[in-house]
């Protein structure tokens, strides 16, 4: 397991002043013992090399600066092997030999997984995806636990998306049933969660993640809209039902109790007729005023 460690990093303008008042120092020498002393060269030739090969390296050291922007990250690779990484933006020098030095972002970015063709907890085809939100928390990890880590982040997203439609319906026929659609926040956070758990060694952190898109699939979207419209028929009926029998409760027992008309049961149960086909029916009903007695059509 390959962690994030803190890069050695020294600050690039005072090294880079250094380097510079160096490669000054030295070239004025070289031009001072040419001029006062010609015969320094061939009299101390081994000294004079070792001086144009240490003059030469420095120049080597210039190749040590690199530049970190805000909210990016700088992964240092020595001879194959993992020496840091630098967060600080700014301008940095770090050992010249250190390559490759790779850039990383630690932004919060989000995308949306593509429309995914799956079957909810009661088997019917569903079409759905989501809005992921995220950044990279381990720079190390996600450079070098993975291939991709941005595609491993995708294909782990859509596994994870399965596996949630699989395991809800997309409509609640119980009471307290969560459900694809009557709980999306419930659902956005079980996927957040789940993409988590399979992104262990990719150093990445879920932020938020939200269903984008959920519906039935087409081959059977034309025979759930006439299911749900039909549940919504039969509640409507049922709450209509419900309102006027608590009517004729009310009307009866308010003309019992003020004691405006007796009636025996064969005439309550043709008021309580009456009332409910005036209170459940579609369309407006036509009195019929009976001008003769009580017992009389």
């Amino acid at each position: 397991m390959i962690t994030e460690k803190p890069a050695f990093a020294l600050s690039g303008w005072p090294t880079l002043f250094a380097l510079i008042v160096a490669s000054v120092a030295m070239t004025v020498g070289f031009v001072a013992l040419a001029v006062l002393n010609p015969t320094f060269i061939v009299e101390q030739w081994v000294l004079f090399t070792v001086m144009v090969i240490v003059y030469l390296l420095h120049w080597i050291l210039y190749g040590g600066f690199t530049a970190v922007a805000p909210n990016q990250a700088r992964a240092i690779v020595l001879l194959g092997r993992y020496k840091g990484t630098i967060r600080g933006q700014g301008f940095w020098w770090v050992n010249p030999f250190a390559y490759p030095r790779r850039s990383i972002s630690i932004k919060v970015r989000n995308f949306e997984s593509a429309r995914l063709k799956v079957n909810d907890r009661d088997g019917n085809p569903i079409e759905i995806a989501a809005v992921v939100v995220w950044k990279v928390v381990e720079t190390a990890e996600a450079l070098f636990q993975v291939d991709d880590y941005e595609q491993f982040l995708k294909v782990q997203t859509e596994a994870a998306i399965r596996t949630v439609a699989t395991s809800y319906p997309y409509d609640s026929h119980v009471d307290g049933e969560i459900s694809l659609r009557g709980n999306p926040h419930e659902i956005g956070e079980k996927v957040s969660a789940e993409i988590q758990s399979r992104l262990k060694q990719a150093g990445i952190e879920i932020a938020d993640a939200r269903l984008s898109h959920l519906a039935y699939a087409q081959e059977i979207a034309n025979a759930m809209l006439r299911r749900q419209q039909a549940n919504a028929v039969i509640a409507a009926r049922t709450r209509i039902v419900e309102g006027a029998v608590s009517m004729v409760e009310m009307a009866l027992a308010q003309l019992s109790e003020k004691k405006i008309v007796n009636l025996d049961e064969e005439r309550k149960a043709a008021m309580v007729s009456n009332l409910l086909v005036v209170l459940c029916s579609e369309h407006e009903t036509q009195p019929v005023v009976n001008a003769g007695t009580l017992y009389q059509g």
